[in-house]
């Protein structure tokens, strides 16, 4: 039985250190992935870009009537995290026209939609 013992606390030690990795890597990465964008540029392109068919501001009272959802509504959404933001921006949609916008300008409006979660 001594290798299993020492089988154990191998294991033990691999699971121990692991978690200590885990907890470092955490603790200092940025708080959330939103903090990879700068909200106030993401308003700012929201506004150049998909006001024709999104209300993009919480204090903007009228917008299209195609359909589209408000900003409010996909940051209320329990599903919307900034990593489906970011592969929903980057992907091509029927709806949607194709903005080409880049990675920074895909983190800025991914931050400033998931801003306006309540």
């Amino acid at each position: 039985m001594p290798i299993a013992n020492a089988f154990s606390r191998a294991g033990r030690s691999l699971i121990a250190l692991l978690q200590t990795a885990m907890i470092v890597a955490l603790s200092t990465a940025p708080a959330g992935a939103q903090d990879a964008g700068d909200a106030a540029a993401g308003r700012q392109l929201a506004q150049t870009w998909c006001n024709n068919c999104h209300v993009v501001d919480p204090a903007q009272k009228t917008g299209s009537s195609n359909g589209a959802p408000p900003f409010t509504a996909i940051a209320a959404m329990k599903t919307t995290t900034f990593m489906g933001l970011e592969v929903f921006l980057q992907t091509s949609h029927g709806r949607m026209p194709d903005l080409h916008l880049s990675r920074d300008e895909i983190d800025d409006v991914a931050t400033y939609i998931l801003s306006l979660k309540r």
